[in-house]
């Protein structure tokens, strides 16, 4: 959910955008007559929100959904679906223009940006009718369009209408965080949730956040044909990640024409005509300022709790700006509220949404005791390579006992035939052991191999078991299958081996 405005719900206002409109804000929409009492209200309506609805309404639960915004929320509207659309439409620019790495021809050209955008937005507004009012409300929800707002510990109210629960869900997302720089309002800037609305391409762009996002954007609009600066406060791209994943993403921004100053403090931000001229120092350097100008300014910088105007005091939930205080099991200070999804939880993840709902729903409606510390989750940046993660990290792992195990993706044939063996496949295993704790994958596919990993974590099984699994070649994913190859090998110790060279001696005077 965003802060109302005046402006139009989604820019610019072209068919695909009316189509989206249409599906998950009609205007011509009518709020149903509440019940006497739901069993459920969840307040929004992104990921956390439509699964918890959803999953609710489906076990027969009476149910109030309630959005004051686009349905879907970030992810659909201004976040996975967008930006995985362009990014798919930069890197056919960039295969374009590097076919000559594989003896084709090479393109030349400026290409076509605002086709690359409306292909997003057609692709955007056709996945729009999974999440629409009109869906919802055929699963046997009552769709509410409008403000939410608690007004006693039991009660929302939503557009004149009075929602009284016996358990409510809060699922409200969050939004991009505006740092505090001196000009920067009066400049202006874009974030997640308005980049996606140009049409045109600018010719220079500063971002500031080298995390996931800025990271994926940079890469992307570099590709594209922007002058792109990314720029940071950390000295590295990704602080999350490991140093030696980070480093690959940042030669690879760099080989893209993306120019990376970090260890940087911005001073100030300043409007001269149609460029945003920022002002920065870089950290430990003589103290000069350096002056970047731009045609668009993107902040990527962290994440705000929607937890604003809701009300949240009248229902006796307490919260802080890292958002709502939940326990274990999602409740809130509220034992009939709950929370779930970006505004209550560090992993401000789509799949994390969508697997705190689940616990959400089991919590509230069913006397469960699934607890949000229990889930094993992953996560991934979609540069090129991409950076896929899951469990323990190679900070926490710097603390523990572990053995690490590492597969360059130059072993491996296939990644070497795509030209794509820049990254690795580390995993940390259990001291003594083949239980995996933890794996960072890079490499051009590393979101979708990392499951087989998540998998192994979640339910114990341990590289033993993997090396035990035909893996197709060539693919790239036999890197897990190496890695698996390379633990069993060393279990064969000298000592192991002197016993099989003495068995077969034996054999061989006994002529066997």
């Amino acid at each position: 959910m965003r802060e109302p405005s005046e402006r139009p719900l989604i820019l610019p206002e072209d068919a695909h955008n009316r189509e989206l409109v249409a599906n998950v804000h009609p205007p011509d929409w009518t709020n149903p007559e509440p019940a006497d009492r739901y069993h459920l209200v969840v307040v929004g309506a992104g990921t956390a929100g439509l699964v918890t609805a959803a999953g609710a309404a489906g076990l027969g639960a009476r149910v109030a959904l309630v959005e004051r915004d686009l349905m879907g929320g970030d992810c659909l509207n201004v976040g996975c679906v967008p930006s995985k659309g362009i990014i798919r439409a930069a890197r056919a620019w960039h295969d374009a223009r590097t076919a000559d790495r594989f003896g084709g021809p090479v393109a030349t050209g400026a290409g076509d940006f605002a086709a690359a955008m409306e292909r997003m937005r057609t692709i955007r507004a056709g996945i729009s009718h999974h999440d629409s009012a009109v869906r919802f409300r055929d699963l046997g929800v009552d769709v509410f369009l409008g403000e939410g707002q608690f007004v006693a510990s039991d009660a929302l109210e939503v557009g004149g209408s009075l929602l009284r629960f016996q358990k409510a869900v809060i699922a409200t997302g969050a939004r991009a965080a505006v740092p505090p720089i001196e000009g920067l309002e009066e400049a202006g800037y874009l974030t997640n949730q308005t980049l996606f609305e140009l049409t045109e391409l600018p010719r220079r762009m500063a971002i500031v956040g080298a995390g996931p996002i800025g990271c994926e954007m940079a890469q992307t609009f570099a590709r594209f044909g922007s002058e792109v600066t990314l720029l940071d406060v950390l000295d590295r791209v990704l602080p999350r990640e490991d140093p030696e994943a980070a480093a690959v993403v940042q030669r690879a921004l760099e080989a893209d024409g993306v120019r990376l100053d970090l260890g940087v403090r911005i001073d100030r931000v300043d409007r001269n005509g149609a460029e945003r001229v920022v002002h920065y120092r870089r950290e430990g350097g003589d103290g000069e300022t350096v002056t970047l100008a731009a045609d668009a300014l993107v902040l990527s910088t962290g994440r705000a709790p929607n937890v604003e105007g809701l009300g949240l005091e009248a229902a006796g939930v307490e919260y802080t700006r890292k958002g709502i205080d939940v326990d274990d099991r999602l409740r809130t200070t509220n034992p009939r509220i709950f929370a779930a999804g970006d505004v209550a939880s560090k992993y401000q993840f789509t799949h994390v949404a969508d697997a705190l709902a689940r616990i959400a729903i089991q919590n509230a409606l069913f006397f469960g005791r699934a607890k949000a510390s229990d889930l094993v989750i992953p996560w991934c940046t979609y540069t090129e390579p991409e950076v896929a993660h899951v469990g323990l990290t190679a900070e926490e792992a710097a603390e523990r006992e572990v053995e690490t195990l590492t597969i360059p993706l130059s072993d491996v044939d296939r990644s070497k035939l795509e030209g794509a063996d820049a990254g690795f496949l580390r995993v940390y295993l259990k001291k003594g052991g083949d239980t995996i704790l933890g794996a960072t994958l890079v490499g051009e596919h590393a979101g979708d191999m990392i499951g087989e990993l998540c998998l192994a974590i979640t339910h114990g099984i341990g590289l033993g078991k993997i090396a035990s699994v035909i893996h197709p070649y060539p693919t790239q994913g036999e890197v897990v299958k190496k890695a698996a190859d390379t633990w069993r090998r060393g279990k064969l110790t000298p000592f192991v081996r002197r016993l099989f060279r003495l068995r077969f001696a034996v054999l061989d005077r006994l002529g066997i």
